[in-house]
């Protein structure tokens, strides 16, 4: 008999469990505009104070549509990464935060 794994099953793995307190690094796409990095910089210093400002990491898409905001901060915890995702979600510029 054929075992079957559990996505093949329709049951979907499971997520890493993360371990807090942790360095963690958080992308941003949004549309592209000169102030979006600024923007995305203070919410996450907002939810991260004192995060290294030297991580932060800014790329155009090809078409100059789209920018996308790598940043590295110390997460404390889930509430924290839920807190600072609704907070970037809210300002309706931000598409992705992966």
């Amino acid at each position: 008999m054929q075992q079957t794994s559990p996505t093949e099953q329709g049951a979907s793995p499971e997520a890493p469990k993360i371990e807090f307190p942790c360095q963690y690094p958080i992308k941003i796409v949004g549309d592209a505009a000169p102030d979006f990095k600024v923007t995305v910089v203070d919410i996450v210093e907002q939810h991260s104070p004192g995060f290294d400002r030297r991580s932060v990491r800014m790329v155009d898409s090809r078409n100059g549509r789209f920018q996308s905001v790598r940043v590295v901060i110390h997460a404390t915890g889930q509430d924290q990464l839920n807190a600072l995702f609704h907070s970037l979600k809210a300002t309706g510029r931000v598409h992705m935060v992966l």
